[in-house]
């Protein structure tokens, strides 16, 4: 039997794009869902986002029972969970865009501002650029070097080093993937990435973190 993957549905994420892209790279049972029932039972999350961290963040917390649902299959059953752009943002402990906002705090850190450190540096930074892997490897072997397409204002900064998973340059390092056990996000988006985003989505479908 296919596995079934939740596409978690809470008003902020391209989820056409991303349901059509994970077709493509092989699920064959996704469920476009904002229904915590089917969150629980599901093999594998994942969860985008798009626009700002405040509302992203308050909208999947609108949705009742749905973040405790998350948590509960994730944190505990051990489900493969893949954050996508805000969705990834969302993992951090706050996020500073529009004031001070809590996210999931499965990986400790913050989402501050992507600071313009030269004139010719553009925020947002929007466009293809290039992803290498971090130190460490916390996604064991899901990241792959090569180029992916961003869209974003705002940046993850994690406390530890250790969970992060890629970085990109733009005047400066961004990271842009973190991971920790079963738990990876990336910055960038994979179903707009073009043949480097769908090999990502497909290592995630077969991932047995």
């Amino acid at each position: 039997m296919a596995e079934v993957l939740a596409l978690v549905d809470y008003g902020a994420g391209n989820l056409h794009s991303v349901a059509n892209a994970l077709t493509a790279a092989g699920a064959s049972n996704v469920h476009v869902t904002s229904n915590p029932d089917i969150v629980r039972a599901a093999d594998r999350i994942v969860l985008p986002g798009v626009g700002s961290y405040k509302a992203c963040a308050e909208g999947l917390r609108a949705i009742p029972h749905l973040v405790e649902a998350m948590t509960e299959r994730v944190q505990i059953g051990g489900a493969p969970f893949l954050g996508i752009c805000v969705g990834m943002q969302l993992l951090a402990t706050r996020g500073l865009e529009h004031g001070v906002t809590r996210g999931l705090d499965w990986i400790e850190g913050e989402v501050r501002p992507v600071e313009r450190t030269d004139p010719a540096i553009k925020v947002p930074h929007m466009g293809w650029n290039d992803v290498s892997l971090g130190l460490h490897d916390p996604a064991t072997g899901l990241i792959e070097p090569g180029e992916a397409y961003f869209l974003h204002s705002y940046h993850f900064a994690p406390e530890d080093g250790r969970t992060v998973a890629a970085m990109t340059d733009h005047g400066g390092g961004l990271v842009a993937a973190v991971a920790r056990d079963n738990v990876v996000g990336v910055q960038f988006h994979p179903e707009k990435s073009q043949a480097y985003g769908l090999s990502l989505l497909a290592r995630f479908l077969e991932w047995r973190p």
